[in-house]
Order: C-alpha cells, then structure tokens, then sequence
C-alpha cells in the first residue's frame, strides 16, 4: 500500500473514516480502477459504490459494453467493500450474471454491501445499474482475510479473525 500517515488525516479509531482511509490506500496502488475511469462516489463499513463511464473502446461486436469491464467494475467495488475495515482482503470466488446490456456512453454504478461475514470469509452482493437506474448485471463474491493491514503504521488488531 501507499505509505501515508492516514492518522494526519484520518480518524482510524471511527468504522467510516477508517473506510474513507482505506479506500484511498487501495486506490493509490491500483492502477486498472484509475485507468477504467472509474470513481469511488463514496465507502463505508462493508460497502463501496463505484462509477465508470462506458467508453467507446469498451464496447463489442455487439456494439454493447463488453462483459468484462462491467464485471471489472463490480469487482473493484467488490474490492473496495471488502477492504473498508483494514483487513487486507482478497477475492476467493466470484459469480456475475448480466442482466441487461450496458451501452456506449452509459454512467454504469456498481454498489457493494456485506451480506455475511464469518471469521476471514465473507460474501459480497453487487448490484451495476446505469444512469436510469435499470439493472445490469448482478455479481456476487466470496472474500477472503489476509494477513496484516490496509493502512501501514496502524495499531489494528493484525490477528487474524477466528473461524473459517
């Protein structure tokens, strides 16, 4: 992760500036959101919600927004939502099924939210709809625990939560 003093910043004892602290860790060393045009519009414990603008060059044969950038979106929301509480956090297993074409020039958002958590596992539910608010696609994820932290330098807990 980026080294910055969070704490000058952010106060890391509080769940929703701890999110905003760790989002802005993750989006400095991640180069694939920032190049997808993509915005963190805001996190918090457990949720993210991300936009991406539908550019030309991500579209098909189709002439629709090509599956894997949508999916791209919903795991960078995914990723955000997952890491919001200073666990490093990775995916162990995702599904997306598309609901409805994305199309040049649309506003996709994806919003995350924890549906389980369970010791180092957790399952995520995205949800990408465009500027009118119609369903795209629909993406879950299995997350994953990791040793160590989001923000360097922090006094959080480095344990590994119990269960499976």
């Amino acid at each position: 992760m980026a080294e910055q003093n969070y704490a000058d910043k952010y106060d890391l004892n509080d769940p929703q500036q701890l999110a905003e602290a760790c989002a802005e860790a993750l989006l400095a060393d991640d180069p694939l959101t920032q190049e997808l045009k993509m915005t963190v519009v805001k996190v918090g414990p457990g949720s993210a919600e991300l936009t991406m603008p539908v550019q030309d060059w991500m579209t098909n044969g189709h002439d629709t927004c090509h599956g894997g950038m949508i999916f791209s979106l919903a795991d960078s929301a995914f990723a955000f939502s997952c890491n919001t509480e200073n666990y490093p956090t990775v995916a162990a297993g995702c599904s997306i099924d598309y609901i409805s074409p994305g199309h040049r020039g649309d506003m996709l958002t994806a919003k995350a939210t924890k549906s389980h958590q369970r010791g180092r596992t957790g399952v995520y539910d995205i949800r990408v709809e465009n500027q009118k608010g119609e369903l795209i696609a629909l993406f879950r994820g299995r997350s994953h625990r990791i040793r160590g932290v989001v923000i360097p330098g922090t006094d959080h807990d480095t344990t590994l939560p119990q269960g499976r």
